[in-house]
């Protein structure tokens, strides 16, 4: 949902795009190349990027798996371990802190997250330790909000840390289009912030 919404804002803007997956669909975009890649392979991921001046990577699995969504993310930043290349990983909002209780991880409050998805909110905060720990790369993390849905793409957004946003109904929320809006606007414009977070602009 959130991968292909980030290749279709890139090439409205004018950018070319290589599609990494394990089973990449095909595009008619001459601008766009689907490449077929195991994320867990740092040489043939190093091979798929090179050249690139800039990688997102926005990763699931079902069921979770922690162990292939953190090895994923350390083979993606060894392969852009070099100058001139940044990684925006778009993580979950498990990794980032609640509101009105900076000391409550979003993974750990039931409130924004239910048992059945403790898993994946976990595997969210594992592949934010795997990008701090990493000492080669140019990543930033960004964390969506509670729900990301396909929804339309408005254009707009407000940005925060590492904090989960909230709108003014109490909800957190933002559709998978203006998700892509802010990840082109930060590989566009860098914010300054290794971690940050987005919720749907107030209406």
């Amino acid at each position: 949902m959130a991968g292909g919404r980030v290749v279709g804002e890139a090439r409205m803007r004018g950018h070319r795009v290589r599609a990494l997956s394990r089973k990449p669909p095909a595009s008619d975009d001459p601008e766009v190349t689907p490449v077929a890649v195991d994320a867990t392979d740092p040489y043939a991921v190093q091979r798929a990027l090179a050249g690139s001046d800039a990688v997102v990577l926005a990763v699931r699995t079902t069921p979770v798996d922690q162990e292939f969504l953190v090895g994923a993310t350390r083979a993606v930043l060894d392969a852009a371990a070099r100058p001139g290349v940044r990684v925006l990983v778009i993580g979950g909002a498990g990794a980032l802190r609640s509101p009105g209780d900076r000391d409550l991880p979003v993974a750990e409050n039931p409130a924004y997250v239910p048992d059945e998805y403790r898993a994946v909110a976990r595997a969210g905060v594992a592949q934010l330790h795997a990008c701090r720990a990493h000492t080669g790369a140019d990543w930033v993390y960004l964390s969506p909000p509670a729900v990301l849905e396909p929804g339309t793409r408005t254009g707009h957004y407000r940005r925060g840390t590492d904090t989960l946003l909230l709108g003014t109904d109490g909800e957190s929320r933002i559709s998978a289009g203006d998700l892509a809006v802010a990840v082109l606007d930060e590989l566009e414009r860098p914010g300054g912030d290794r971690h940050f977070t987005v919720v749907e602009a107030d209406r």
